[in-house]
């Protein structure tokens, strides 16, 4: 059995099925994570204000509560995409043993009237009764969107929802976390950020160096391979994401694989294959970041996005 497969077992044995919808069609995973802020590279920022908002206040609830606060929250991860939003919002849960909840919209999306809605409040109801528990809501815009560029009246009646679960939070916090993601924060609708709801504006940036060497570890970990020099690989894939890592190795895997298939025997992942591979493709983040800095420096006017500025400036990118 592969690694990937023993991972997959472990999850289906830590797993249960959450059903919250009447008509016996739509369950939610609700799973205790293993992994932990141990496992997540880097990211010290990142993890210093979660653990400020989420974790401590578990630990050392008579601290928070002298300063009038308690546990529970919301926080909203946003950044390029692929790289590990998700992953984050799960170590948050690994960290504190809660319940992990993951939110999808077309698991909550209904072609009837109000059922929509009514799949949302269950969801967090069901959140409510699984105390700890962190409700992860992942592209976050495609549930809460701007209501005025809405046209559609039950697209609006979906973020209302939202926002008084969110605001139902309030009285029932204790021991609930909300995680928002999303890549587009700007094309949310004004109200989610309102104190009380996400007011935890957090940064997930790409990769560091030393953390892509570590991802392309992950990624190339069992398969065939010459003695590879990652650290040169990883200095030449500069603000590449987690995702665009894990398609250079899948296009040098493929290029092992062209060989294989000539000499009818396995030839191992060379590093020109690597190197091929980096040259063939660019760093998605980079379109990513052209669109945020852009809208960074002549829309925002809480400069919610200075930090945006703030990375582009120091990393050079124009």
């Amino acid at each position: 059995m592969s690694d990937h497969d023993e991972l997959a077992q472990r999850r289906r044995k830590n797993m249960k099925l959450i059903q919250f919808n009447k008509d016996d069609q739509s369950l939610v995973e609700s799973e205790k994570p293993k992994e932990t802020f141990a496992d997540v590279g880097g990211l010290e920022d990142v993890k210093k204000k979660i653990r400020l908002n989420f974790i401590l206040p578990l630990q050392q609830p008579e601290v928070f509560k002298a300063y009038g606060k308690e546990a529970g929250g919301s926080l909203l991860l946003f950044g390029p995409p692929g790289c590990g939003k998700t992953f984050l919002a799960r170590a948050v849960a690994g960290e504190i043993d809660a319940n992990f909840m993951h939110i999808e919209l077309q698991a909550i999306l209904s072609m009837y009237v109000g059922q929509s809605e009514h799949n949302l409040h269950d969801f967090f109801q069901k959140a409510r009764d699984n105390k700890p528990c962190v409700i992860f809501i992942d592209e976050l815009d495609a549930m809460g969107g701007s209501r005025h560029q809405m046209r559609q009246h039950h697209d609006r009646m979906l973020v209302n929802q939202l926002l008084l679960e969110l605001d139902g939070l309030q009285a029932q916090n204790d021991n609930v976390f909300v995680i928002g993601a999303t890549n587009t924060p700007w094309y949310l609708d004004s109200a989610l950020r309102r104190p009380g709801r996400f007011n935890h504006l957090v940064f997930v940036p790409p990769p560091e160096e030393e953390e892509r060497r570590t991802i392309l570890e992950l990624k190339l970990a069992g398969k065939p391979a010459d003695s590879l020099q990652l650290t040169k690989i990883a200095a030449e894939t500069k603000f590449f994401s987690g995702a665009d890592l894990g398609q250079v190795v899948q296009d040098a895997v493929e290029s092992a694989m062209e060989r294989t298939f000539e000499t009818g025997e396995i030839q191992p992942i060379t590093q020109d294959d690597l190197k091929k591979a980096v040259k063939a493709r660019k760093a998605t983040t980079l379109d990513w970041f052209a669109t945020a800095k852009n809208y960074a420096t002549f829309s925002d006017v809480n400069r919610d996005y200075q930090i945006v500025l703030d990375y582009t400036k120091k990393h050079g990118i124009k």
